[in-house]
């Protein structure tokens, strides 16, 4: 509906009045109708078209003129911007009983047009007009501006995040930003008796900052005019031009933030100098800040981080040797982090998740850092924010953190469709107890992070069983050059056993695991299989793992075919399960490239049986398995492949503002 102007009629003296460009003027004429007067017309010139509107009892009379009934309105548009002050005119004339003309009142109108203009079409440029610019909808055909958090640091010199300083440094930090532009257009000298605003509502204000550039004969200066210490920006000296604004974003969507912040430009008519005026009309715009979206184990890898641990008994020289041969086989960079950047933290997986954010115009990658803050607790911030690198965090107030506040308890699945239901960018996957039960969780803070960001829908499973706590010491994915796309893979006792039951078969019931270990306690297949209690723990494992499969089947539209079983047995230490051998499904995955813990399973025939089985599984599906020995390094310390390293992939080429949440 469009914006309506009051304006009231004299028949004592002319009228004028500003109008804006498509609106609607109301003509109030309860003050002007003359005594005695029955009937009224309306004339006005050719630009102005005029509207009456009456309930279906009321008639135009047969000279054209109108009754003066109580439930009549007469609102008049204008649709073509003026060339002079006050070049459109409407005159209304009253009428008796007796057909004489009692008086005129007579209004002189400018048409101006004011426009607040953002890049509603989503197409990295902004054009002007459109409709329905306060609405943002999802979806191929939705529409509304995106705004990107400005959490990467192009300023040189500075300490924190760009969205932490008032001013801008260099011009690369306005392409972290989104434009608006202020236009205006009609005759200059109608716009000395009004003001033009841009305002901002209290509640999005500490979430954005805006810039108006100025030019001046030297350079433009880009002064901060919106933000969290002021909600308004009176526009001096405005007239017929364009006025062109940068706005960064702030925040994130989180828990009671949408994401949505809108931006309102008004007319004010100002009678006097210091009076606050009357607003005329108001344009209004509306973004959404951008969310961070993780990246699954399908998306190209572009470069691999590790840590180097030189000190001590358990270096991981062997290990980082191994990284490098699958490393050259991928053709990926690797980044290796010195002890003292890291502090002789190995676990960068648990420390740090990569992500991304993208808007029409840029797309730069974003680091979260998580809680867990221990050695690598300042790494991200020191050596990963930097130009187009964003960060963010999220520390939960006053709570005590665990080992589930780690992001190795953190992963997403590739796209997948449920139930019809399409999640083009994946689901993430977080690791808790079971529904009812209480016990470690991840923090509220992330927990509430992550379901803002909406696009990539999360689902909690049961992880809490273990030791360590993590979803990454059960399950993957892998891409498959097939009809899926990928393959969900799910630690398995039963197919260990199964495994080691057939070598027992066949006669190889003395192979050992662990051969070529120091110190590492040789089991053969034979007593394995005899052992009692380590069967009731992987009965128990792999009920826990069971009922993760179905609720993965379930909440990613999963079939059996979707699914491959990884041998592998666990040991409960107290209540809770640990890797009984290095963990295969914690692995890293590199397109087709897969770098694997070496199991040290029994030997048969010369070859590993647990690799052996484990190549047959995944080979035919177009990937190649690299066994990398971490034995010493990470496996015995309660980690693997997965949780010492990490890896930053190639954004989705799917638009996250063509989803539908």
């Amino acid at each position: 509906m469009p914006q309506r102007h009051v304006m009231p009629m004299s028949t004592s003296h002319a009228t004028y009045g500003v109008c804006v460009l498509g609106t609607e003027v109301f003509l109030d004429m309860r003050r002007s109708t003359p005594k005695g007067a029955a009937s009224f017309e309306v004339h006005a010139t050719s630009a102005v078209t005029v509207h009456i509107f009456h309930s279906p009892m009321t008639k135009p009379m047969i000279n054209s003129r109108w009754p003066l009934d109580p439930d009549i309105e007469v609102v008049v548009t204008i649709d073509v911007i003026s060339r002079t002050v006050n070049d459109n005119k409407v005159k209304i004339s009253y009428y008796g009983w007796e057909d004489n003309e009692l008086s005129v009142a007579w209004l002189y109108l400018t048409c101006v047009d004011v426009s607040l203009d953002v890049d509603l079409s989503r197409s990295g440029r902004v054009k002007s007009k459109g409709k329905d610019k306060a609405k943002w909808t999802w979806g191929p055909n939705g529409q509304g501006a995106v705004l990107l958090v400005n959490c990467d640091r192009d300023s040189p010199g500075a300490v924190g995040m760009d969205s932490g300083q008032a001013a801008i440094r260099t011009t690369a930090d306005l392409q972290d930003m989104s434009v608006m532009l202020l236009r205006a257009q009609g005759p200059s000298a109608v716009f000395a008796d009004y003001q033009v605003v841009l305002h901002v509502p209290e509640s999005d204000a500490d979430k954005v900052r805006v810039f108006h550039a100025i030019r001046t004969d030297s350079h433009p200066q880009y002064i901060p005019v919106l933000g969290p210490d002021r909600l308004s920006y009176v526009l001096d000296h405005f007239g017929s031009g364009e006025n062109t604004f940068y706005v960064e974003g702030l925040a994130f969507p989180d828990r009671g933030f949408s994401g949505l912040v809108s931006f309102s430009a008004s007319l004010l008519e100002v009678p006097h100098k210091n009076s606050p005026g009357t607003p005329i009309f108001t344009d209004t715009v509306v973004f959404r800040v951008a969310p961070w979206i993780m990246t699954p184990n399908t998306q190209q890898p572009t470069e691999v981080f590790v840590c180097s641990i030189q000190r001590g008994s358990d270096s991981n020289e062997v290990f980082l040797e191994g990284l490098r041969v699958l490393l050259r086989k991928a053709n990926c960079k690797l980044t290796i982090c010195s002890e003292v950047e890291t502090r002789s933290d190995r676990w960068i997986q648990d420390e740090l998740e990569f992500g991304y954010v993208e808007a029409p115009h840029k797309i730069f990658p974003v680091v979260f850092d998580s809680p867990r803050n221990r050695g690598l607790k300042d790494f991200a911030f020191k050596k990963i924010l930097g130009p187009d690198f964003g960060y963010v965090t999220r520390e939960p107030p006053g709570r005590e953190i665990t080992s589930l506040d780690s992001f190795g308890n953190l992963d997403v699945s590739p796209p997948v469709t449920v139930r019809g239901k399409e999640y083009p960018l994946g689901r993430i996957l977080i690791g808790s107890p079971l529904p009812w039960a209480s016990g470690r969780r991840m923090s509220k803070a992330v927990r509430d992070f992550l379901y803002a960001q909406k696009v990539q829908a999360p689902v909690e499973i049961y992880s809490e069983w273990l030791s360590v706590g993590h979803v990454d010491e059960f399950l993957t994915f892998v891409p498959a050059y097939d009809r899926k796309g990928f393959r969900l893979l799910l630690a398995s006792p039963n197919a260990c056993y199964k495994l080691f039951k057939e070598k027992q078969r066949q006669g190889h019931g003395e192979a050992t695991l662990f051969v070529g270990l120091k110190n590492a306690e040789r089991k053969s297949i034979d007593e394995i299989l005899a052992d009692e209690p380590l069967k009731n723990d992987n009965r128990h494992v792999q009920r826990c793992i069971d009922w993760n499969r179905d609720l993965l089947k379930q909440e990613l539209g999963l079939s059996e075919q979707d699914i491959i079983d990884i041998p592998q047995l666990f040991i409960l230490r107290g209540s809770r399960a640990d890797a009984f051998f290095p963990d295969m499904v914690n692995m890293l995955v590199l397109g087709r490239h897969l770098g694997i813990p070496k199991p040290f399973g029994p030997q048969v025939g010369g070859q590993c049986c647990l690799e052996e089985r484990v190549r047959a599984l995944l080979e035919p599906l177009g990937l190649t398995c690299t066994f990398i020995d971490d034995y010493f390094s990470y496996h015995v310390l309660s980690g693997d492949v997965h949780c010492g390293t990490n890896v930053r992939r190639k954004p989705f080429a799917f638009k996250w503002w063509h989803m539908v949440p």
